[in-house]
This record gives C-alpha cells, sequence and structure tokens, in this order.
C-alpha cells in the first residue's frame, strides 16, 4: 500500500468529514424538514450549478463511462458528449416553474409537487416506490465503483474497500443533510474537474501526442478510432435513442429535479446553468477521452472499470495520482449521497409523515424524533445496499444505465406536463406511470430486436400517449394548481 496515494485520499475524506459537522449548525429549530431536505432553499447560483452537475457526473460518468471508452474507443467519446445539454435541460424546463411551486405549495419533495398538481395518493404511493427501487439499483453501482476504487489504489480487498466505502457515505449524508451533501458536492466538483484536466493531459504526456495515441488504437482494431466502435455496436439508432436516455430523459430525473426547488433566487438559476453546462462539457469530454486514449497506454486490465484508476497510477506521480483519485471519488460520492438523502425523504416524508403516522408533526419533541427517524432510515437503507453491492456486476454503466431509463419511464411526462399542461390530469399521470414500467421492465429484460434502439425510446412515446389519452377520458376534477 503506498502512503503517498492514501494520504490525499484520507485528506479529503476528513474534509468532507468536517463539512457534514459545519454544516449540522445549520439546522434551526422548527426547520428540521426544509433544511434537512432542501437546504432551506438557499443555494446561490456557482453551488447550484457544482452540485447539479456533480449528482448527474457519477460513477458511471467516472468509472463506467470511461471503462466502456477504454472498450469501443473514440465513438463512445462522440456518444458521450450528447450529455453536454443535460443540466441545462432540466434547470431550462423545470427550474423557475419548479421552484415557483414548490414554495407556493410549501413542497420540500418531488412526491409533494406531484400531490399538489394531481391530488391522487396512488401517483404518489407508486412514485416513492419506484424512485426506492431505482435509486437502489443506481446506489448499488455507485458503491461498486467505489469500492473498485478502492480496491485499485489502496491494495483492499473488494469487500474491503466497500465496507469503508459504504461507512464513509453514509455517515456524513446522515450528519449534515442536504446542505452538507451539496456543499460537498461544491468540493467534490472542483476536484472532479482538476482531477479530469490533469488525468487527460498526464494520458497525452505519456503518449507523445494525441496524434501518436490514436495511431496506437489503430493499431490495436481500427474499429476503435471509428464513429461506431467495434461490431459497428454504436448504430445511428442507438446512438439518437441514448440521447432520449443521457440527456433530454434526465429532466426526469429525481435527484436532478429535486436542485430545481433549492436554490434561493433568479439569478442564482441563470448563473447555475451557465456554469453547470460548463463543468459538463469539460467532464464528459475529459473522462470519456482519457478513457479512449488509455487504451494505448494500458492495453490490458482485469475490468474496464478499473481503467481510471489504473491510469492515474500510471501516468501521474503518486502523490498527485492520490490527490486526483479524489476526482473520481467525489463523482461517486456526489451522487449517492443525493440519491440516499432522496430515499431518506421519500421514506420519512413522503410515506411515513403523510400516510403511516401524520400525527407525529404535531408531537412534543417532534424534531428530534423526526432528527433521529432520518437517522436510521438513512442508516438502514445505505445497509440494504451494501448487502447488494457485495456481488457486483462485470459492467456497472449497463445497470446504471437501466434504473435511470426506469426512473425516466415513470417521472417524466408527470413532471413535465404537469407543470406545463393545464389539462394533465391524475388519470393520465398515473397511466403514464404503470404503462411506461410496463413497457420498459419486460423491454430491459428480455432485450428484444429493437433495431438498436434503447428500451427508453418506445417506453416515452408509449408514456406521452397514455398520459394525453388518460387525461382526456379522466379530466381532473379541479382546476389545475399549477398557477401561470
Amino acid at each position: 500500500m503506498n502512503s503517498q496515494l492514501i494520504t490525499p485520499l484520507l485528506i479529503y475524506l476528513v474534509a468532507v468529514f468536517a463539512l457534514a459537522f459545519v454544516t449540522r449548525r445549520h439546522h434551526r429549530p422548527g426547520k428540521f424538514i426544509s433544511e434537512y431536505f432542501i437546504g432551506s432553499r438557499s443555494l446561490g447560483g456557482f453551488v447550484l450549478a457544482m452540485t447539479l452537475a456533480a449528482t448527474y457526473a457519477s460513477a458511471s460518468s467516472f468509472i463506467g463511462g470511461p471503462g466502456a471508452a477504454y472498450k469501443m474507443g473514440l465513438g463512445w467519446v462522440l456518444l458521450a458528449m450528447i450529455q453536454l445539454p443535460a443540466t441545462w435541460l432540466t434547470l431550462g424546463v423545470l427550474g423557475k416553474k419548479f421552484a415557483i411551486e414548490a414554495r407556493r405549495h410549501n413542497a420540500v419533495t418531488l412526491n409533494d409537487i406531484l400531490f399538489a398538481r394531481f391530488h391522487s395518493r396512488t401517483v404518489v404511493i407508486l412514485a416513492s416506490l419506484t424512485l426506492l427501487l431505482a435509486f437502489f439499483g443506481t446506489m448499488v453501482v455507485q458503491f461498486v465503483g467505489g469500492a473498485r476504487l478502492l480496491q485499485t489504489v489502496t491494495g483492499l480487498s473488494y469487500h474491503q474497500g466497500l465496507f469503508l466505502f459504504a461507512c464513509t457515505v453514509g455517515l456524513y449524508t446522515t450528519i449534515g443533510g442536504f446542505r452538507a451533501v451539496v456543499l460537498t458536492d461544491t468540493l467534490q466538483g472542483i476536484m472532479m474537474l482538476i482531477g479530469t484536466v490533469v488525468l487527460l493531459w498526464g494520458v497525452i504526456h505519456a503518449g507523445g501526442s494525441i496524434g501518436e495515441l490514436v495511431t496506437r488504437l489503430h493499431d490495436i482494431d481500427p474499429a476503435l478510432i471509428t464513429p461506431y466502435g467495434p461490431g459497428h455496436f454504436l448504430s445511428q439508432p442507438f446512438i439518437l435513442s441514448f440521447w432520449v436516455l443521457v440527456c433530454f430523459g434526465v429532466i426526469g430525473l429525481p435527484h436532478a429535479a429535486v436542485r430545481c426547488m433549492s436554490y434561493k433566487d433568479s439569478p442564482s438559476l441563470h448563473k447555475g446553468i451557465v456554469i453547470s453546462t460548463i463543468m459538463m462539457a469539460l467532464l464528459m469530454f475529459g473522462t470519456h477521452m482519457a478513457g479512449a486514449l488509455g487504451r494505448a497506454i494500458v492495453p490490458e486490465v482485469a475490468s474496464p472499470d478499473q481503467i481510471m484508476p489504473t491510469l492515474m497510477m500510471t501516468v501521474l506521480p503518486p502523490m498527485v495520482a492520490g490527490i486526483f483519485l479524489a476526482g473520481p471519488m467525489a463523482a461517486i460520492m456526489s451522487t449517492i449521497d443525493s440519491q440516499l438523502i432522496q430515499a431518506s425523504a421519500t421514506l420519512l416524508k413522503d410515506l411515513y409523515l403523510n400516510y403511516i403516522n401524520p400525527q407525529m408533526l404535531r408531537e412534543d419533541q417532534a424534531e428530534r424524533k423526526l432528527s433521529r427517524l432520518s437517522i436510521w432510515i438513512t442508516a438502514i437503507f445505505a445497509l440494504l445496499v451494501f448487502v447488494a453491492a457485495t456481488n457486483p456486476p462485470d459492467m456497472i454503466i449497463w445497470l446504471n444505465l437501466m434504473a435511470l431509463g426506469g426512473l425516466q419511464a415513470v417521472f417524466l411526462w408527470p413532471l413535465v406536463l404537469g407543470l406545463y399542461w393545464p389539462r394533465a390530469s391524475a388519470a393520465g399521470a398515473l397511466s403514464s406511470m404503470v404503462a411506461g414500467l410496463g413497457c420498459y421492465i419486460p423491454l430491459v429484460t428480455f432485450k428484444p430486436d429493437l433495431g438498436g434502439v434503447h428500451p427508453i425510446v418506445p417506453t416515452l412515446i408509449l408514456g406521452l400517449i397514455t398520459f394525453v389519452i388518460g387525461s382526456y377520458i379522466k379530466p381532473a376534477t379541479s382546476a389545475p394548481v399549477i398557477s401561470e
């Protein structure tokens, strides 16, 4: 175990815990729900941009994505760049209207917005259960990515690395809540950006030049430098449908959408749109280009998911590598803490307080009881994910994309049409959610030949059609609550 690699990582983890303890002081009496789950709607533009970009750039972006680029070549770099406008779309489509309605209804979770719009417990319960199931899958991906990173860097076994990572993320998320998550996301976003730039520079420097690296890729397999990859895997239908999955459909991701109710004012939103889009461009290009070119430097790895930490240890001096290995670690932690706090909010606020024990808010010492209950909910959920991650898949990117598609199938149309279409009704939303899940799950399970089209495309088309039909067949019984 190389102390020059380990020491910077330990310092970084200590800084994360320090931020969590500092943010704990912001918890004001009577404001636990608002503070713990959305940071009292006080995010500035820079913090909003960093937390949104860091949340989106996950283990799939820093571990799975570069691993796929390592395997598929430069075509995957081109494919990855279609994610560039993802945060711009999320903040642009949902941002201002979402924030106005959240304040109007005192909403602190995504399901609060859905209930305010559709007045349907069935919609909220189905959305909550889907969110928990999909987040479980995506959080398993993040745990696996963190464990493999620690395994590669420290020499620990996979299960030892998994235990260390799970304890770290679970503890600081539980301690600080949403404010700790977004502030650590800001620190993590900075580390991700610096680490990406330094690694790409190190890869190009080690290879001599981009031209020399591309020549070596051609010698390994000429398909690695084509837009379509080995075996013509990246077909045009797949590329177009992949854009729907990782860019347009991101509008329907709950852990990204909830950021749209947490910023403080319009200037913060506008600044967040610009900064987060620049951040996404640099991160997506840098990480995937490093993974693709890295095959010319490290032709063989045990698993494609290990290419990023392997490259950092290969092309950078040990101390520098140790500092910037915090980049992929930050990418993983910034996504899982957001999903963990959102899962806790769903269990505590959307299900327990709304339907199981609504009298709790009026009890004596309700704040203390809620705080204690949130700690237990977060810890138990993290423990379940830890158990599931003990048996990891070969490549985490496919599991991550499958779970993201499930979230989009349920949330995209109820969110977008609920905000912008006055005729949208609970029947339409419920029809869309059920049809989306009913279509997506069989398609990703049985994998029929769709001519290269990803299952999310027919799923979203069916969801849109059923939403419109359901809303016309059974209109809303009252005027829509969404303001102009």
